[in-house]
């Protein structure tokens, strides 16, 4: 009923339905006189033939005759009938079978039809909307930004210029609005001004046309948008964006922090308040063979082991989880105890082997640039000659091409971090170098979320989704909060104690058993408690950081519940 009445609404209030109404409507007034006088002038020829009929008849023979019927049963023996009932043969093929057929098409039909078009993807959003965000592109990062927004509880709308396209975004499932995203009064049907956020998510230009333009309307709204160029930041942030997420630098820093190499053994990867999280690859220490228990790591540096990385697989470990040469562990503490973790690891170094990048695009680039800071040497194979920019780091030639490969380190590179920009082609290659090296760490690039999990059964030990990493950019600014940037697929979110767990020790409130999710730090008022033993009592004006899965996340929101504090990052 409510869709009928918003069709109704168009149609009614649209000035061309209007003028199609009065064309009708003269239409029909036109008919409902010819037969008027068609059945007065039935009676006049019929009463001269000397014959009687009742009027009803007469409208009867006419309505008959006009709409070629023809039932026989009533009819004029002079010529002068016989040449009137032609006419009003004529008349009626002419006025009720070819022309009101294309008139109710062309008045009332098809603009009845783009009513409804425009009732499933309207031009403007309804009065009192407000809270909700605006998504200038459909792209995989706003079909990831999107899913976060459905689970979280937020209302969203797309804007997309074209009808055709719109409608099909809706009947996919996509909440649109019909719109040029460089006009103004399309942002002011969208209620800009109401809006919790606007995301741009197109190319560099469009977005800071998108960030212009919106600002001129409104001042208060919150903007991120996406940037693929380093140069593009400035300029868009001129534009009056907020938050300007520089996604290929972004993407290529988070690769090159997950490869082994160089001295330093434990790989920041998030960074909260004062408690960091980091990924330390066991492979070459004295602990393989161990459990965790045995590796005594919480008791000599204060680090607690929140997570194990084996292959692409997260799970949280328990005293006996044996640690292997694939193994990777996840570790929550304080800088002091990163330290210790460091003064204890560094004997472990990697060998000065060139990490293998393959792709020099944006991400690759990036990436290399994260690997230099850290003085740890890099080979990139491109087979695009204009991206080389020095014979030393650069291999030409196709990723594909094993010899190639050869050239470029294949055979020692302690780690192979696939950059390209197509997931087909990462899959491939994935592969082809987890067949080429079994023992080598695999690290890859993903732009659709889909194929994160494909890339795992490839053979990827990690794998950095471009399309939920910029989701998550942007969703942080909509909560609020920092960008926290862990692995895909798993989260770091702070929660208030819930009222049922305040009192309660760690140990007794079975967080950990019943959702999945470690309990890294305590944060009350202005201090943070990092790594609380077991024994520690929940207080009841404090939050909780906790380090999980998605799916523990989400386990955990269903059993303690969602609150207005919530925030999640970490969603790569």
């Amino acid at each position: 009923m409510k869709f009928l009445s918003s069709q109704l609404a168009f149609f009614f209030q649209s000035g061309t339905a209007r003028r199609n109404l009065r064309v009708l409507r003269h239409y029909f007034t036109f008919l409902l006189l010819l037969i008027v006088a068609y059945s007065v002038l039935f009676q006049v020829i019929m009463s001269g033939e000397g014959q009687a009929h009742s009027w009803i008849t007469g409208l009867y023979w006419t309505l008959v005759t006009m709409t070629t019927l023809g039932y026989g049963d009533i009819l004029f023996v002079s010529d002068l009938g016989r040449a009137f009932s032609a006419v009003v043969l004529l008349s009626g093929v002419l006025f009720l079978l070819v022309v009101l057929p294309f008139t109710f098409i062309q008045f009332f039909y098809a603009p009845w039809l783009e009513a409804q078009s425009h009732a499933r993807a309207p031009r403007k959003l309804p009065t009192g909307t407000h809270g909700h965000v605006i998504i200038s592109h459909l792209d995989p990062v706003a079909m990831s930004l999107i899913e976060r927004l459905r689970y979280n509880g937020y209302s969203y709308v797309v804007l997309e210029p074209d009808l055709t396209r719109a409608l099909t975004l809706h009947d996919e499932g996509i909440k649109v609005l019909v719109g040029e995203r460089d006009d103004m009064e399309t942002y002011r049907r969208a209620r800009a001004a109401d809006a919790a956020l606007l995301a741009a998510t197109g190319d560099d230009f469009e977005n800071t046309n998108i960030v212009y333009t919106t600002r001129e309307l409104t001042r208060s709204l919150p903007i991120a948008a996406i940037a693929r160029s380093v140069e593009s930041v400035d300029v868009i942030e001129l534009a009056g964006a907020n938050r300007v997420v520089q996604l290929p630098r972004m993407l290529g820093r988070a690769l090159a922090r997950r490869s082994m190499g160089g001295d330093v053994r434990a790989n920041v990867i998030g960074r909260f308040g004062e408690l960091l999280v980091a990924e330390s690859p066991m492979i070459g220490t004295p602990w393989i063979g161990k459990t965790v228990g045995e590796s005594r790591l919480r008791d000599t540096t204060g680090l607690t082991i929140v997570g194990v990385w084996q292959r692409g697989e997260f799970a949280l470990p328990t005293a006996e989880t044996r640690i292997l040469p694939t193994t990777v562990l996840v570790l929550a503490g304080s800088d002091d105890q990163f330290a210790r973790f460091t003064e204890l690891t560094v004997i472990y170094s990697f060998s000065e082997t060139p990490v293998l990048l393959l792709g020099g695009g944006r991400v690759g680039r990036a990436a290399a640039a994260a690997l230099r800071e850290r003085d740890i040497p890099y080979r990139i194979v491109e087979k695009d000659p204009t991206r080389i920019r020095d014979d030393e780091t650069y291999v030409l030639g196709s990723a594909a091409d094993l010899e190639v490969l050869q050239r470029a380190g294949i055979e020692k590179a302690p780690t192979v971090i696939v950059t390209t920009n197509d997931d087909a082609t990462n899959i491939y290659l994935t592969i082809y170098c987890r067949s080429l090296r079994p023992d080598v760490q695999l690290i890859s690039r993903a732009t659709l979320e889909r194929n994160v999990s494909t890339l795992h059964r490839a053979g990827a030990d990690f794998v950095m989704s471009y399309a939920s990493m910029g989701a998550n950019a942007v969703y942080n600014l909509l909560e609020k909060d920092d960008v926290v940037m862990l692995a895909e697929g798993l989260d770091i979110f702070r929660h208030p104690v819930p009222p049922e767990l305040q009192g309660v020790s760690l140990l007794e409130s079975g967080i950990r058993e019943s959702t999945k999710c470690s309990v890294v730090a305590i944060e009350q008022a202005s201090e943070m408690v990092i790594n609380p033993p077991a024994s520690f009592v929940l207080p009841s004006d404090a939050e909780m950081i906790l380090i999980g899965s998605t799916e523990g996340e989400h386990r955990f929101l269903e059993k303690y519940g969602r609150t207005p504090g919530h925030v999640t990052s970490g969603k790569a």
